[in-house]
């Protein structure tokens, strides 16, 4: 249960820059700034906020990029728990009927699949799903160096949230800092 916790901490974060709109070149382009503002490398803490685990802190790390000629995101990296690290990798792209994904294996194996999702503003949410657990993700961006990303699960008709992080960006990244040099 700790290393699926630390999975869809990390699927959350990868997933983060990715929506579910599928309409207008100019929503195509809003959500293309959208996945630029998170590429680089981020770095933050995550808590287990219920459950059986509940208070297990943990740190993640990774490095964001996005696919050429996709709207999308991948993501490489790893999360720790005191001395145990685990690696992490994502890949969501938005294809002709909505963004789908994988995190590690996906669901066949060992991961996640991204079902789906949406871009609204600064926050995305995305649809989750394994075998039978059903979730979703949003994330914030509540600044150029901040992220926000809360999971959540579905137990009968509730969302439940379960893991929050709070990621800061460690390189001066951004479309920004690109821009500027």
């Amino acid at each position: 249960m700790l290393k699926f916790a630390l999975k869809l901490a990390l699927l959350a974060a990868a997933a983060a820059p990715i929506s579910g709109l599928a309409g207008t070149a100019e929503a195509s382009e809003k959500e293309r700034r959208f996945f630029q503002s998170v590429e680089g490398s981020w770095s933050g803490p995550g808590e287990i906020v219920a459950g059986k685990y509940k208070g297990t802190k943990f740190v993640c790390n990774f490095d964001g990029g996005t696919p050429d000629k996709k709207i999308g995101m991948a993501l490489d990296g790893s999360c720790r728990v005191g001395v145990f690290t685990q690696p992490m990798k994502a890949s969501v792209v938005r294809g002709k009927g909505g963004y789908i994904g994988t995190f590690l294996d996906g669901a066949a194996g060992k991961g996640l699949d991204v079902t789906g999702g949406k871009v609204i503003g600064n926050d995305v949410v995305f649809a989750l799903h394994r075998s039978s657990l059903s979730g979703a993700m949003r994330a914030r961006i509540s600044d150029n160096n901040t992220m926000h990303i809360t999971i959540s699960v579905q137990v009968n008709d509730d969302m439940v949230p379960v893991i929050g992080m709070k990621l800061k960006r460690t390189d001066s990244g951004g479309i920004e800092a690109i821009a500027r040099q």
